[in-house]
């Protein structure tokens, strides 16, 4: 079998008579010139240089040169081998927080965005690692069940907001159950981690209860906090006016419960981040305790490996060029 990897550089050979035709019309010139303005002694000694034979034995070696370098620009491929291709990964399920606290811009854009961006560079260094995605507030909502295809995963991420969850409050504890009931539903517990991102206090949900039903599955989690443990307004933007978010005419303040988070971590063997209002880097939390503890089979697939066959076609070509240099005009000492 013979294929060709890259079709774009076929374009070349609609160029490729005007070259010829260019070439042919210098090489006449030359002989235009030669009877015109050359001496017979002169005429004699150089005009088997331009014989009609050689100088299409010349056309033909620049042309094939020409279609051998297209050629090769197309690198051609043969004798395809099937490769079974295995992948390796564990099952890793992002928990954000979508409540109206995660508007809060003292990170930017604000902390939901941050967030976005925070998953979203983990996601773009994945092999895998087969992902899933759940938000929550008052109530839970997974978005997309573990997949190996990112770039849906990175479109569904994209489109969460604050709108997704109708209900008000900060429930961490029911958002571990759902992932671990609806996520992590088979019997294997093993291979599971959960990146856990929050700003908000939860007293309602039983989260610690709740880290300890999940260990018991496997399941570690990794906990990132975000926000000002001091609490931090929660702007409103409507119809180009700024306004605080507020309860009983006071403005609301969101605070990061480090405390719970820590715990929660602690009790999963996870990690806690306290990224409060600083830089950080999720992949560090990736390729330091994610990519390096044990793994599954993901995915195995068999796949063609051609092999590149470019090399022949080059050699070949520059054979047409010396010969062409060869036989090209000598200089004549008149």
């Amino acid at each position: 079998m013979f294929q060709f990897a890259n079709t774009d550089n076929l374009i070349w050979f609609a160029l490729l008579p005007l070259i010829i035709g260019l070439w042919i019309y210098g090489q006449h010139q030359k002989q235009r010139s030669l009877n015109l303005y050359a001496d017979l002694k002169t005429h004699g000694a150089i005009g088997n240089q331009f014989s009609p034979p050689k100088q299409w034995i010349r056309t033909f070696l620049i042309f094939g040169c020409l279609t051998l370098l297209i050629l090769t620009l197309m690198r051609p491929q043969g004798n395809p081998e099937v490769q079974t291709i295995k992948k390796r990964g564990r099952d890793l399920v992002f928990v954000i927080d979508v409540s109206r606290s995660m508007l809060a811009e003292d990170l930017a854009p604000n902390r939901l965005g941050k967030a976005k961006q925070l998953v979203s560079d983990v996601v773009d260094i994945l092999e895998g690692d087969r992902v899933g995605l759940l938000v929550f507030a008052g109530s839970s909502a997974i978005k997309s069940p573990l997949t190996l295809d990112y770039n849906y995963f990175k479109n569904v991420l994209d489109r969460i907001s604050t709108e997704d969850i109708n209900r008000g409050g900060t429930l961490i504890g029911d958002a571990i159950r759902t992932v671990s009931e609806r996520l992590f539903y088979d019997q294997d517990n093993k291979y599971r981690d959960v990146i856990l991102i929050t700003d908000g206090e939860d007293h309602e949900s039983f989260p610690i209860e709740a880290a300890e039903e999940a260990a018991k599955r496997g399941i570690r989690i990794h906990t990132v906090g975000l926000g000002d443990p001091d609490g931090t307004s929660i702007p409103i933007r409507q119809s180009g006016t700024y306004t605080l978010l507020k309860y009983q005419e006071q403005p609301v303040k969101t605070r990061l419960d480090e405390t719970t988070l820590k715990k929660i971590a602690a009790i999963t063997k996870g990690v806690f981040i306290p990224v409060r209002t600083h830089r950080v880097d999720l992949a560090d939390l990736y390729h330091n305790h994610i990519a390096v503890a044990e793994k599954r089979e993901a995915e195995s697939r068999q796949s063609k490996v051609w092999s590149e066959l470019f090399q022949f076609f080059l050699g070949i070509a520059i054979i047409f060029l010396m010969a062409e240099a060869v036989l090209g005009e000598r200089r004549i000492a008149v």
